[in-house]
């Protein structure tokens, strides 16, 4: 599996969820040098990719959604390849690179921070098997559910480490939704809807 540091996780994460699969906007924190050298390494590691279009719109950091401008001054956008769905475990829908329409430039009026239409839930992903996630997830979705510990004795993990997973791997990242209910002789038991 290909290793990607937290930052790299966010912005392919974000990618993937998109429906255009651009990579832009970036984090809100990552501007300037730090920005390029992110998307310099996903770039060659070929987990992103650069797509041209004939638009002419200038490159703006205020809208983050146009990379850069090429010599001839055409927009050039930033896409996440099959590689990249693949580095976070998201199964390519089809065999393009980038999905159709990907070489329009976003308008300013589809980048506003207040939404016109409700957020599509985050796409279903499967983690690998043979995972310590994976065995979380196993966990998680038996009948009786999982307590900390439980999960502890099973991943080697500490317990914020599991509480950590639990809302930034499963919730956030994955769009399961965990619940949990206090049980008697057994303490607070973490559960997932089975699959």
């Amino acid at each position: 599996m290909t290793k990607l540091s937290d930052t790299q996780l966010v912005i392919l994460s974000a990618a993937a969820q998109r429906e255009d699969r651009n990579v832009l906007p970036l984090p809100g924190s990552l501007r300037g040098g730090a920005a390029a050298k992110v998307v310099g390494a996903l770039l060659s590691r070929r987990l992103v990719a650069e797509t041209a279009t004939d638009n002419r719109t200038k490159a703006d950091a205020s809208l983050n959604r146009i990379w850069r401008n090429d010599e001839d001054g055409r927009a050039i956008l930033l896409h996440i390849t099959d590689a990249g769905l693949a580095a976070i475990g998201v199964d390519p829908e089809g065999g393009d690179t980038a999905p159709k329409g990907a070489d329009e430039v976003p308008s300013a009026e589809a980048s506003q921070d207040t939404p016109t239409e409700p957020a599509a839930a985050p796409k279903a992903r499967t983690p690998r098997e043979g995972t310590k996630q994976a065995t979380l997830i196993a966990m998680l979705r038996a009948p009786d559910g999982a307590t900390i510990e439980e999960i502890m004795a099973a991943t080697g993990w500490q317990s914020h480490t599991v509480r950590g997973a639990m809302a930034g791997a499963l919730k956030k990242k994955l769009g399961l939704e965990v619940t949990s209910e206090k049980v008697e002789n057994r303490g607070r038991v973490y559960k997932l809807p089975a699959a």
